[in-house]
């Protein structure tokens, strides 16, 4: 059952409806906020949702009238949707979920990367590739260089404040690169850069875990390990209920 708001003058933090989880299991029974912001961001560019599309998000049951009744919901709070409009991006998995339940996904794939991801194994497996020794120093060098690179695109995705559920945090990066950040995080609803920076969190350790090996077999006096940041989820409450 969803519950609406009372709705009138509503504002942006405002909670439309309340859905449950798709992904949660049936003893979970998961529910998620979706405020009047989570519900303009849908209409607007680059999704566009079309009243089908979006009364299937909210679990509104198919009737005769229910895109009208919809639209005419919406119209009270502000929202127009347009009868007979066309979404314009493509539909995907993601599209079904509402953002609550996209950073909960986000969270939980950077838990899993975090904790079982067998970063050591793999290294382990890789590097015992590679024995030539002046093979062996030169795959060192590279994978320093990696270190550093995902590190700086880590940090960048780290500092990502698109807008999700009831918050929109004070901008830190050049409008430039946050309006693509922001597109991204619309399109996949919060989900995007964290489990990016979770994926990368996991090469982190892999080669952390490869330059550790390579200590063993060649130590070298100078060598360093560069520390593997910790995953930022942004500090998004999830609207969960």
């Amino acid at each position: 059952m969803m519950k609406d708001a009372l709705l009138g003058a509503a504002m942006p933090t405002d909670v439309f409806c309340s859905v449950p989880g798709r992904l949660s299991l049936l003893s979970s029974n998961s529910k998620y906020k979706v405020t009047v912001s989570e519900l303009q961001r849908r209409l607007s560019p680059p999704e566009c949702l079309n009243a089908s599309i979006l009364g299937g998000i909210l679990r509104r049951a198919k009737s005769k009238n229910g895109g009208r009744i919809l639209r005419d919901k919406l119209e009270k709070i502000g929202l127009n949707l347009p009868a007979g409009r066309r979404k314009a991006a493509n539909v995907t998995l993601l599209t079904s979920l509402v953002e609550g339940e996209a950073i909960h996904l986000a969270r939980d794939f950077g838990y899993v990367c975090e904790t079982e991801f067998p970063a050591r194994q793999i290294a382990e497996y890789l590097c015992r590739q590679h024995s030539d020794p002046a093979e062996q120093y030169r795959r060192k060098d590279l994978i320093l260089a990696t270190k550093q690179i995902t590190k700086e695109l880590m940090d960048l995705l780290n500092q990502d404040r698109s807008p999700l559920c009831n918050t929109r945090p004070q901008i830190i990066l050049e409008p430039s690169i946050q309006r693509h950040l922001t597109h991204f995080s619309l399109i996949t609803h919060g989900f995007g850069s964290p489990a990016i920076v979770a994926a990368l969190t996991a090469i982190q350790n892999f080669l952390t875990e490869s330059l550790k090996h390579l200590e063993k077999s060649f130590p070298s006096s100078n060598s360093h390990l560069t520390v593997t940041p910790s995953i930022d989820l942004k500090n998004k409450d999830m609207d969960k209920k």
